[in-house]
């Protein structure tokens, strides 16, 4: 045990490195990261957002930050599997914490989460960002848009996202819309995965619709987002809701007949060729999980995220 430590996300000597936490104890940030605002030497940050003022169904994605940091700590620091790696070996990785957002005054909400993210992209991190509602992706895209200029979108929802916005609204299902009009994505090299429900335009983007991925490997559908996105810089977005209710009943819109956890695992594990800037996990919503499943899954999506940046850090290196 003289080896061992615990509150590694207060106790850490540096952003590198396995924690040794029990996975029952100990301070829980994101996979045991340490908590700094001090980030200008970071290869990743995570960032959470605990909003979720923008829902049209069930509200409490506000507690997704809170419960993905917690089911990650599942995560017991042996070498992470699919990657066969410890992700933090080589990879610097600090836990932002969370935005600061006035409850009640929702329309600064946009560019407080704005301002936190270009803050700390501004030294070139890579920003994985906890949701929150799927309007937090809104700010985070348009701080990336600032560094990187125009990318491809890689979204996976039941949703489209593409509901009517007059560019005021505080609306988690038409960010989408707003980001294709103000030119901060690239709609025609964008692709969605896993959608259930129908929105009155797709802007032409790419649809992988929820039966067509059921009749799809996990082979098929990777291929079809690196042949859609190609070189192009693009960001992930993950909405929690992507999978099938029976994989992640914690969620404000669950839609049946989605995707299993594993198979869209496989797809994100074959990502590795995409130039990922950026990305997010939201709409985990505790208050209607069971046994963390949901934020179980949010975490290891988010995990994954980490892993196929650790790889291209690697190679690059």
């Amino acid at each position: 045990m003289a080896s061992r430590s615990i509150d590694n996300a207060f106790t850490a000597k540096g952003l590198r490195g396995a924690a040794s936490d029990p996975t029952y104890a100990g301070a829980l940030s994101f996979m045991r990261r340490p908590f700094s605002k001090a980030v200008e030497d970071a290869d990743a940050v995570i960032l959470g957002i605990p909003f979720d003022a923008a829902v049209s169904n069930r509200p409490g994605a506000r507690f997704g930050p809170q419960a993905i940091r917690r089911a990650s700590a599942i995560f017991d620091n042996d070498p992470q599997y699919p990657f066969a790696r410890d992700l933090f070996e080589s990879m610097a990785v600090a836990d932002y914490g969370d935005v600061l957002l006035d409850y009640g005054n929702h329309q600064a909400t946009p560019a407080l989460i704005e301002q936190e993210a270009a803050r700390i992209i501004a030294g070139g991190a890579y920003l994985l960002g906890l949701g929150g509602d799927h309007f937090v992706t809104w700010p985070l895209l348009r701080a990336h848009f600032a560094k990187h200029g125009p990318l491809a979108l890689v979204h996976f929802d039941a949703h489209q996202d593409t509901w009517d916005d007059d560019g005021q609204r505080i609306d988690h299902g038409s960010f989408v819309a707003r980001a294709v009009r103000e030119g901060v994505i690239d709609a025609g090299h964008s692709i969605q995965i896993g959608i259930r429900t129908q929105a009155p335009a797709d802007f032409g983007i790419r649809i992988l619709f929820g039966h067509e991925v059921e009749d799809m490997g996990a082979e098929a559908i990777a291929q079809t987002i690196l042949n859609h996105v190609g070189q192009r810089p693009c960001y992930l977005t993950f909405d929690i809701d992507c999978l099938d209710p029976a994989f992640a009943p914690g969620t404000g819109t669950p839609v049946a007949g989605g995707p299993s956890s594993a198979r869209i695992l496989s797809v994100l594990r074959k990502l590795g060729p995409l130039d990922i800037r950026g990305s997010d996990v939201v709409e985990v919503a505790p208050a209607y999980d069971h046994a963390d499943i949901t934020a179980i899954a949010g975490a290891t999506v988010a995990m994954y995220m980490l892993g196929l940046r650790a790889e291209r850090l690697s190679a690059a290196r």
